[in-house]
């Protein structure tokens, strides 16, 4: 068994960035300090064959891969009740022959609130909770959102994210940009979202009400008893001048965009307590695939470790 760094192995940084992740949700040992409460499914993954002209990755070719995903709610908190607004997240493994893998990270909004790490750190900071409320103080959060607008448009996101049916019916974005390199090691940037074949479909803030405190995970549970939960995986693909390193920032919605596979998730995994261990981490790549210039996706594994690290051991 791996023995994790201790957190003075890690930039300071990314231990600020997941003491604040545990002051704004709370601290439960063992769990992710985001997306807490979620649950691990078998799927596989049918390549379309449409992205490779432009990559060589192994797993958007023509054969299928089997894959693993994790369907989760945002919060640190594991105990949150299903029914809140927040956002979701859908996070796929893709197995590779040889024990390779590689992840794919996405949520339910298209843009996050912070363009930096340290901006992130910063934006946790005025999210901090209130020691006689126990929640985030408006005011604090609204005046920060006012003097950065980044965070506003990320924050606009979570308000208009959809209450979903289910975990199948809601549109995940992988926020950031990547870079595909084809064989002659020519470079295009993308960006992935998933597209639910069942189509995006919403409560009301009264029929949510109504609901259990697992109805998503139990929705689920119901949904595939009888059927497969089924994504299309679109691109869209970058032209000259569009930003690959702000992952707050929406590229134009006319932009070529291709279908380049279809995820179909079958049933849970047999062992769930070993999937809940594992790590998904958005920089984990395979030849074809390349981190863009993004800060924020790049500092992205350095806090997943240090998380990671911590509840692994208990913490």
């Amino acid at each position: 068994m791996s023995v994790q760094p201790p957190d003075g192995a890690h930039p300071q940084l990314a231990v600020d960035i997941v003491d604040r992740l545990e002051w704004v949700s709370g601290l439960y040992p063992g769990y992710r300090r985001a997306h807490a409460k979620g649950a691990c499914y078998r799927a596989v993954f049918l390549p379309t064959g449409a992205a490779a002209e432009y990559t060589t990755a192994a797993h958007l070719q023509g054969d299928p891969v089997p894959a693993t995903v994790r369907f989760s709610n945002f919060s640190g908190n594991p105990y949150i009740w299903d029914r809140t607004r927040s956002a979701r997240g859908l996070s796929v493994a893709f197995h590779l022959p040889g024990g390779v893998a590689t992840d794919l990270v996405s949520v339910s909004q298209p843009v996050f609130v912070a363009a930096t790490p340290q901006a992130f750190r910063n934006f946790l900071e005025a999210a901090e909770p209130n020691m006689f409320t126990g929640s985030p103080d408006p005011e604090v959060v609204r005046k920060y959102a006012t003097e950065h607008t980044e965070a506003m448009r990320g924050l606009r996101a979570v308000k208009n994210t959809p209450i979903p049916v289910s975990y199948a019916t809601l549109r995940y974005w992988a926020v950031h940009a990547f870079v595909w390199l084809d064989k002659m090691r020519r470079r295009t940037a993308v960006r992935y979202r998933w597209e639910p074949e069942a189509g995006v479909q919403q409560l009301s803030d009264e029929r949510a009400a109504e609901k259990a405190p697992t109805y998503l995970s139990d929705e689920l549970t119901e949904r595939l008893a009888s059927t497969t939960v089924a994504f299309q995986l679109k691109v869209q693909i970058a032209e000259p001048g569009d930003p690959t390193d702000d992952c707050t920032v929406l590229w134009p919605h006319d932009r070529t965009e291709i279908t380049v596979g279809r995820l179909l998730v079958t049933g849970p995994v047999e062992d769930q307590a070993k999937w809940d261990k594992r790590m998904f981490d958005p920089t984990r790549l395979v030849p074809g695939i390349e981190l863009s210039d993004d800060p924020v996706l790049r500092f992205r594994s350095q806090v997943y470790a240090v998380s990671h690290g911590r509840r692994t051991q208990g913490k």
